[in-house]
């Protein structure tokens, strides 16, 4: 590829200010939670808006695991689930790259929205619905991921949007 055809982007440290244009932050909750199971342990309850749009579609939790990139990275596609919040949930992570864009006219992706964030362990998130994202991408090492959305195993469940020309992410 042309490298003249290639926007680079920057990513910034995960914060919650930062990412909720894009959803939700999901984060070890500040407070004293709600004391539960005889007391040892803390309930938080709420810790991220999951919503779906087509009542016909259930639940899904998924299990990712993802093999590590390296920085600078070039993506060409972006995806997002226009009936569905995806929650990611950290189960074993170092650091990873969130990288989110705001619909724009057409049903596209705004390219001056386009963020990247570094996450790092214990950090997820929650994608509203219709945020185009890329898939997961993880720093350092292999990780494992929950993920929850809500499909019905047709075409609603995801799109996809592929550019002619590649974002590149740096660090």
């Amino acid at each position: 590829m042309d490298d003249s055809r290639i926007t680079i982007v920057r990513a910034e440290p995960m914060q919650p200010e930062s990412f909720a244009p894009f959803g939700e932050m999901i984060d070890d909750p500040a407070g004293p939670g709600a004391l539960v199971n005889l007391g040892t342990a803390q309930r938080f309850d709420h810790a991220a808006r999951l919503a779906s749009s087509r009542p016909h579609a259930r639940p899904n939790l998924a299990f990712f695991r993802c093999a590590p990139i390296t920085l600078p990275f070039r993506i060409t596609m972006l995806e997002r689930h226009p009936h569905s919040t995806q929650a990611f949930l950290p189960l074993a992570v170092s650091r990873w790259l969130v990288c989110v864009a705001l619909d724009g006219p057409a049903g596209r992706p705004e390219p001056g929205s386009l963020r990247a964030f570094i996450a790092g362990p214990g950090m997820g998130v929650n994608f509203r619905h219709g945020l185009w994202h890329h898939p997961i991408l993880v720093l350092d090492q292999p990780a494992r991921f929950a993920m929850l959305a809500w499909e019905d195993g047709g075409p609603g469940d995801a799109e996809e949007w592929n550019r002619d020309e590649a974002l590149e992410f740096h660090e």
